[in-house]
């Protein structure tokens, strides 16, 4: 057991949690607490450590068949990037996803994010396209890091499931997309049609802008159309996670129709 923080794997953990530059040089991330550690993939496990005291029925056939050191409770706390650890953590590899592979299957459904800023709004969108069922989330290079330890913990596992990939240029990226007839819709309060008014049955992809400036207008000026929520109220637009939301499973509702031969 390891009782001292000073130990060079603790402080390499500690690392991995508090910069992004150490996490893009080791190519690794670090999950923690029992839900991140009983879904993350065997195969992309590096290493487990689990707190002196931790006990939790639910995890004991994983930690049987891996390689686990136990830490003093004080050195976990050291490790742990939460407030209130719950005693087990996971080093990962990271994951290596291309443009090319977002775009294989048939009428693919997209997120394009220009500089999202707040981790837990990055989080959040990638759990959220999880569940409307996107195919991709791909994102400007002044975007939030993904495996930032508050990110990871807003996907709440969907970090492990859904494809993500930074490009230097979402210009070049909606060039690509415009190429393989994938339509742009960038939210944006220029918008002359409502976001349900739209049809996201074929390849589909949403623009969404940084959280206080919006859209860059060259970048909006790439899309196919803009299209915008009713606000009522004094309200001039919602948090990027809500909106995306939103268009999200606007984009689900009626693929789930065309599926069932309903009508819109």
């Amino acid at each position: 057991m390891i009782t001292s923080a000073s130990n060079t794997r603790i402080k390499k953990v500690a690392a991995l949690n508090q910069k992004a530059k150490e996490r893009r040089q080791e190519g690794k991330y670090v999950v923690e607490g029992v839900k991140m550690f009983l879904e993350a993939p065997d195969g992309e496990i590096e290493e487990v450590y689990t707190a002196e005291g931790f006990c939790n029925p639910s995890c004991d056939q994983k930690l049987n068949r891996l390689p686990v050191e136990r830490v003093s409770e004080e050195v976990f706390r050291k490790m742990s990037d939460t407030a209130a650890p719950q005693g087990i953590l996971c080093v990962m590899r990271q994951k290596a996803y291309t443009p090319e592979s977002l775009l294989q299957g048939t009428d693919p459904l997209l997120m394009l994010l220009e500089d999202i800023q707040d981790p837990g709004n990055l989080g959040t969108i990638l759990r959220t396209g999880e569940g409307a069922g996107v195919d991709g989330v791909i994102m400007s290079r002044e975007t939030a890091d993904i495996y930032n330890p508050k990110t990871i913990r807003s996907t709440m596992g969907s970090i492990y499931r859904v494809p993500f990939v930074y490009v230097s240029s979402l210009a070049d990226m909606i060039s690509m997309l415009n190429k393989k007839k994938i339509r742009v819709f960038a939210a944006h309060l220029k918008g002359k049609c409502w976001y349900d008014q739209e049809d996201y049955c074929r390849g589909s992809a949403f623009l969404i802008g940084n959280e206080g400036n919006g859209l860059r207008e060259e970048t909006a000026a790439l899309a196919d159309s803009y299209i915008k929520i009713p606000m009522a109220g004094n309200v001039e637009s919602l948090n990027a996670a809500m909106a995306s939301g939103i268009l999200m499973y606007e984009a689900a509702r009626q693929r789930r129709i065309m599926t069932d031969g309903g009508k819109r």
